[in-house]
């Protein structure tokens, strides 16, 4: 770890909110940057990372320096539990210790060489696998945790408690982001259907586009936004404020993100998606905050 210059954490308080999903693309932005990043998946018991980055099937090899990362390119390598799985379904059904013992394998074993960014990808909630994280990369240095979380209140709970987590342990919080924040949709990618009282539906795009262009033809440079998710607390930016940790922002659902994560490559290749300029301006908060903290 003493060629890495900076770690960051990415925590969530439940699964299921897309803390893979921003682990990996920010990955792909800071390397995009030429930036020399690693990603270290310890989300024991639910490896996405592999799939996220288009690296099923690959397996971990070793030197004498310590184990290798997986390179998805020259600048950017990843280490997964998922590698030593011989079967990407086989549940891993293991007790803490033996748990915790791979973590503190994984953060002290893998050889990275020089490294700009450490991104860590952790498994959700607030564990005992947690305290293990956060006691070593505290004694590295670490310089923080990003919190992912959905807008809705049930998420909020228990963003709260990994909040507070991270302040008992000593980790500061780099800020929050707030995923799934809505339907975020270009005019051209809507998809119109005319519903029945049995549930049948009737695809009319094409006629509904086509009059709708010919009414307003500036509607095709337009997104069509939805609340997805009802907000009966304030969302994250009041949750943030609350609680006295910078908010990050924002990232609307968007199908084009949810296709580069299947596929397992960037979606900043693809301009047209809408997640884009929100990913963008809360990754550049992320190194503004993290290299102004360099002595």
């Amino acid at each position: 770890m003493q060629t890495v210059k900076h770690k960051i954490l990415v925590l969530s308080g439940k699964g299921g909110v897309g803390k893979s999903t921003f682990a990996s693309q920010l990955s792909f932005a800071l390397a995009g940057k030429d930036k020399q990043v690693g990603l270290l998946d310890i989300d024991i018991c639910g490896p996405s990372i592999p799939k996220m980055l288009g690296l099923e099937g690959q397996e971990i090899h070793q030197s004498n320096l310590g184990w290798s990362p997986v390179y998805v390119e020259d600048n950017l390598g990843v280490m997964s539990i998922g590698f030593m799985l011989p079967d990407p379904d086989e549940a891993v059904i293991w007790r803490g210790p033996r748990k915790n013992g791979l973590i503190k394998q994984f953060l002290k074993d893998v050889y990275w060489g020089d490294l700009d960014y450490l991104i860590v990808d952790a498994p959700p909630g607030t564990s005992d696998e947690h305290i293990s994280i956060a006691q070593y990369l505290k004694a590295t240095n670490v310089d923080g945790a990003i919190i992912v979380t959905t807008p809705q209140e049930v998420s909020i709970i228990d963003v709260r408690k990994e909040i507070n987590f991270c302040k008992k342990v000593g980790i500061p919080v780099i800020g929050v982001v707030e995923n799934m924040s809505g339907l975020l949709q270009s005019f051209g990618s809507l998809v119109f259907k005319k519903l029945n009282d049995e549930g049948d539906e009737e695809d009319v795009t094409r006629i509904v586009q086509e009059d709708l262009e010919r009414c307003c033809p500036s509607i095709k440079s337009l997104y069509a936004f939805s609340e997805v998710f009802h907000v009966s607390g304030g969302g994250a930016q009041k949750m943030a404020k609350d609680m006295n940790v910078p908010y990050l922002g924002r990232v609307p659902m968007d199908p084009e993100l949810s296709r580069a994560t299947e596929e397992g490559r960037s979606c900043f290749n693809n301009v047209k998606g809408s997640s884009v300029p929100y990913l963008n301006k809360i990754i550049k908060k992320v190194i503004d905050t993290v290299e102004a903290n360099i002595p």
